[in-house]
């Protein structure tokens, strides 16, 4: 199964950057922001990625338990059959 997500559901951000969301915490690039601007229906998958421990970040400390993810491939929305006419 593939989560996608729109520019509707996490909240028409506008700058790229590390925003925590339900599901986890989602890094949205400036290319990403680029193609919802073009294309606002467009919906992205949801790519998990390797969460950085505190072993690997030199923390003492690892606050940020939440998964992380970030914008894969994306689809637009079908035409409806309306939109023909």
């Amino acid at each position: 199964m593939v989560n996608k997500v729109t520019w509707q559901q996490v909240g028409h951000v506008t700058e790229p950057g590390r925003y925590i969301f339900r599901f986890g915490w989602l890094t949205i690039a400036a290319d990403d922001l680029a193609v919802w601007e073009q294309f606002p229906g467009a919906a992205f998958a949801l790519v998990k990625t390797a969460a950085l421990t505190a072993t690997n970040t030199n923390t003492d400390t690892d606050t940020d338990s939440a998964e992380e993810f970030r914008l894969g491939a994306f689809g637009l929305p079908e035409k409806s059959a309306l939109d023909e006419y």
